[in-house]
């Protein structure tokens, strides 16, 4: 989600109009959450609200705003009853058209996401939209509240994910980076060999690029609760890695490429050096996926990491 942000940012910045499209409350069964959002260009769309009908419905609508008309919209939708999708919920997408020349408006939320603060909250009553910082969980006000004609909606960025720093640059690390950039998940890529192809690609701002002979200086300066995956091209620098993350002893996840036979092994030589490796995750990626093509292997990991990073409490059962 911080892409889209910073996306809006830039592109004003760049002299183009656009439509922000936000799901701004829901009722039972939707396909995105309270928060979620597009933006609207003459010709493209960044980031999603589901797809389907209702995506359609919305872009094509946002498009009309462009054009002119009001600069801000409340749409209620039902999803079953007038767009035939069958997860059949309600809801309510407000739309905004923002002008180039709102730049100004918008650089607070740009600092905003760079401030390190917890939840950016956004307040919005009538045409007036505000941009705050807040250590706090979203209170429980968070969507559309309507009072005959007037209506406001606040709006909550949650903090950034703790940062997954992924040592090694081999295809395995790359094709895993493919995977989770879109996420918005905050990624520091690091590698001891200089000049590897992997890093020559150009890769979203949320993607931090290090190559260093120090890769344990990495964990040192990292903050607590990060999460750790190591995959490096040395069993050495694999066990080094393992020792000062253990040592930490913070660490929300530590998972580290190879077989059942490398973990044993790691686990003794670890135990002799005082260190309990018992929640190192070897090998890695969820059960059941055997293949040993990169891309296979990166999607088995990502989907273990994301869900151990998923809240229990938001998953909804199929």
């Amino acid at each position: 989600m911080p892409a889209l942000w910073r996306t809006l940012v830039a592109r004003l910045a760049g002299g183009e109009d656009l439509v922000l499209v936000t799901v701004a409350r829901t009722d039972g069964s939707v396909p995105r959450e309270v928060g979620a959002a597009m933006l609207v260009g003459a010709g493209d769309i960044v980031g999603t609200i589901g797809g389907g009908h209702l995506e359609w419905e919305a872009a094509e609508t946002a498009r009309t705003l462009l054009d002119g008309g009001p600069a801000r919209q409340l749409q209620k939708q039902n999803l079953a009853a007038r767009l035939g999708q069958c997860c059949g919920g309600v809801v309510w997408l407000v739309y905004e058209r923002i002008r180039a020349s709102a730049l100004a408006d918008w650089l607070p939320l740009a600092a905003a996401l760079d401030s390190g603060h917890g939840c950016v909250r956004r307040v919005s009553r009538g045409r007036a939209s505000a941009w705050t910082t807040d250590d706090t969980a979203a209170p429980a006000d968070a969507g559309v509240l309507i009072a005959g004609e007037e209506w406001h909606f606040s709006q909550f960025l949650p903090p950034a994910a703790a940062p997954l720093l992924l040592f090694g640059a081999g295809h395995v690390g790359e094709a895993l980076v493919r995977v989770l950039a879109p996420t918005g998940w905050p990624l520091h890529w690091i590698d001891t060999r200089e000049q590897m192809p992997a890093f020559e690609h150009p890769w979203p701002a949320g993607v931090k690029i290090e190559s260093t002979d120090a890769p344990e200086e990495c964990i040192a300066a990292a903050p607590g609760g990060a999460w750790y995956l190591v995959m490096t091209h040395r069993h050495d620098l694999d066990l080094l890695l393992a020792e000062h993350i253990l040592a930490r002893a913070d660490f929300a996840y530590f998972g580290m490429i190879g077989s059942r036979s490398k973990r044993a092994s790691f686990v003794r030589r670890l135990a002799q050096r005082g260190l309990d490796a018992t929640d190192m995750i070897c090998p890695v990626g969820v059960p059941g996926i055997h293949a040993k093509d990169p891309a296979s292997i990166a999607i088995a990991i990502a989907a273990q990491l994301l869900l151990r990073r998923e809240p229990a409490a938001t998953r909804e059962e199929a």
